[in-house]
């Protein structure tokens, strides 16, 4: 059935999957000394993440979007941030999510988009005391960012509405 669906739900697989996948091999490697991390959550601004037992759909939406407003980004960039899906690997639940950016101007109003995948990681098997891990993709990237450890680049998302307008002019319609 995967032929009925769009193309769009199938990119969107593809960077869920991808992202998945990338975030359970980290859970099998070592991980950074405590020292280490409080070095990177002092370089760069995050917020206070819900702990796992408080944590819903509506609680993720409004805390990725909370954690969005602390990148540097000019006014001119909207996004709107959707809720995809839910998934469970091995002892985790994920909770998927899409910022889609675009930069609208009165003259101009659709504009090419960038998507920024966020994935919410619930872990069932550590104390649901603990604060949920969110870890993100830029659309076309393989490269999986945590919250709070990555400076965001809006030029990230200039460079992907840049290579698709760039690829539309190739085609012939």
């Amino acid at each position: 059935m995967a032929q009925d669906r769009p193309s769009s739900d199938l990119d969107l697989t593809v960077e869920s999957t991808h992202l998945v996948k990338i975030l359970l091999e980290r859970r099998r490697q070592t991980f950074r000394t405590d020292q280490e991390v409080n070095r990177y959550d002092n370089e760069m601004r995050n917020i206070n993440w819900v702990a796992c037992k408080d944590f819903t759909v509506a609680v993720g939406k409004k805390q990725i979007a909370e954690y969005i407003q602390t990148w540097d980004m000019k006014p001119c960039w909207l996004y709107s941030l959707d809720f995809l899906c839910s998934t469970e690997e091995g002892h985790h639940t994920f909770y998927h999510y899409r910022a889609r950016w675009s930069t609208p101007t009165p003259l101009n109003p659709i504009q090419g988009t960038a998507s920024v995948y966020f994935v919410v990681d619930i872990p069932n098997a550590k104390p649901q005391t603990l604060p949920v891990e969110v870890h993100f993709v830029v659309e076309s990237n393989r490269l999986v960012h945590t919250a709070g450890r990555t400076r965001f680049s809006e030029k990230w998302l200039t460079d992907i509405i840049k290579t698709k307008a760039w690829l539309r002019s190739l085609m012939d319609f």
